[in-house]
């Protein structure tokens, strides 16, 4: 088959790309976007060709799938919709794939992205795997049963998904475009969840989570001794983190994780559970978590002097809370500066109380305009950055012209979170350096 992936830089069309690619299919890309994007790296390494005009030819035999940042109005969609070829919906291609194999679905509002990473990183030597996971990492082969696909809520696309496994690592209100509330969220999770073939792995210290009826078996993970997989013993230092995980009552290992935060253990419970299910050891384990490396745009550091970078995906007032204690766990002595781009005016509009207590938690936090390549500004009236500014303890405005204004800080972790662009506003900062 042929495939044309509209918007391929984006996170999920880059990694779907390259899975279609493993798996033997002609595969090509178009994006607007045109300098250097990191979810680049696997579409260059397989030679997947990127237009970033209309010179590609549309023919009947050829699959269109596109990115959800692009609308009915824009020209290429519209080229498209004007030629014979076949349109099949990303959700649907990831649908078709997940059945094709045995799938672990990774869902849940927050960590799906490093748990799906944990899961790769376990299986991929021991055991094979096929992954997905949503900072542009993909890979298949047909020959391997397991497929690891991080799996997103937004729109409801999940459903489209056959799970073998269900791994849900939490359940909070995210997508307000798409949900009315956290009970359409709930009850939507409680959906997917009963498409399952064999088990729920859930975090069970999740109060939404434990909301949930459902007849399929769940194995809960968590700090509470109501689980069935136990982190005890919990030790938090500059170097990382280190628990005892307990398995239905009986003490499996000890673990340490060169991360941070009480997050990272919860997704690190669950990676634990999948492998020994699939009859790894605990030294097989070790092996691989003890020099585990997050995936892209996740706490990722650059040392500068005195000065720390930290890029990280954060976007949601629960993820900058705890990516910034975790910087605190990490480095107590340094000033902590929060740097965030908010991106689209439904999710700022709904958590704008949200994001000020948690950005208050930075001794200094600078604030972007909002970015949004899916919702327009027109919609949304008032709704703006200076909202979450005017509000913080000690809040400025920064743009990509203002970046110099950072360089007042002195032995200081400087964390940039967004979903957005915001790595183009650290790469300038540091330049500056």
């Amino acid at each position: 088959m042929k495939y044309y992936c509209i918007g391929i830089k984006g996170a999920g069309m880059a990694t779907l790309a390259c899975i279609l690619f493993d798996l033997g299919h002609e595969v090509v890309g178009y994006d607007d976007y045109k300098d250097y994007k990191y979810t680049e790296d696997g579409l260059n390494k397989r030679k997947i060709k990127i237009y970033t005009n209309n010179s590609y030819i549309l023919e009947k035999d050829t699959i269109v799938t596109y990115s959800a940042a692009f609308s009915g109005e824009h020209p290429e969609i519209k080229r498209v919709n004007n030629s014979p070829a076949k349109i099949m919906l990303y959700h649907d291609i990831l649908g078709s794939l997940s059945a094709q194999f045995k799938t672990i679905c990774v869902a849940g509002t927050h960590g799906k992205t490093t748990t799906s990473m944990m899961l790769k990183t376990l299986l991929e030597k021991k055991v094979g795997c096929n992954y997905f996971i949503g900072d542009g990492t993909g890979y298949a082969n047909k020959k391997n049963e397991l497929f690891i696909l991080e799996s997103c809520e937004y729109k409801r696309h999940f459903l489209a998904y056959s799970p073998t496994i269900t791994i849900l690592t939490n359940i909070d209100l995210e997508h307000t475009e798409c949900y009315k509330d956290i009970d359409d969220l709930i009850n939507t999770f409680t959906t997917f969840i009963n498409k399952t073939k064999d088990i729920v792995i859930a975090c069970g210290d999740d109060q939404n989570i434990r909301k949930i009826k459902t007849n399929k078996e769940i194995i809960f993970y968590g700090f509470n001794e109501d689980n069935d997989v136990i982190a005890k013993n919990i030790k938090y230092s500059e170097h990382g983190s280190q628990f005892d995980c307990y398995i239905n009552g009986i003490l499996f290992g000890n673990f340490i994780l060169p991360l941070y935060g009480s997050h990272m253990i919860l997704n690190a419970l669950s990676a634990i559970y999948i492998g020994y299910l699939n009859n790894l050891t605990v030294t097989d384990i070790h092996n691989e978590l003890d020099h585990f490396t997050n995936a892209k745009r996740r706490f990722k550091e650059n040392i500068i002097g005195d000065i720390v970078t930290i890029d990280d995906y954060a976007h949601h007032p629960t993820e900058i809370k705890v990516t910034l204690l975790s910087v605190k766990q990490k480095y107590p002595n340094k000033e902590l500066v929060a740097v965030f781009m908010p991106n689209t005016y439904s999710r700022t509009k709904d958590f704008t109380e949200d994001f000020i207590e948690s950005l208050n938690i930075a001794d200094k936090a600078y604030v972007t305009p909002i970015n949004s390549d899916r919702e327009i500004a027109s919609d949304y009236d008032n709704i703006s950055s200076d909202a979450i500014i005017n509000k913080l303890r000690n809040g400025t405005l920064i743009t990509n012209e203002t970046v110099n204004q950072l360089l007042e800080h002195k032995n200081a972790v400087i964390c940039f979170m967004s979903c957005a662009s915001i790595y183009i506003l650290k790469d300038k900062y540091e330049a500056l350096l």
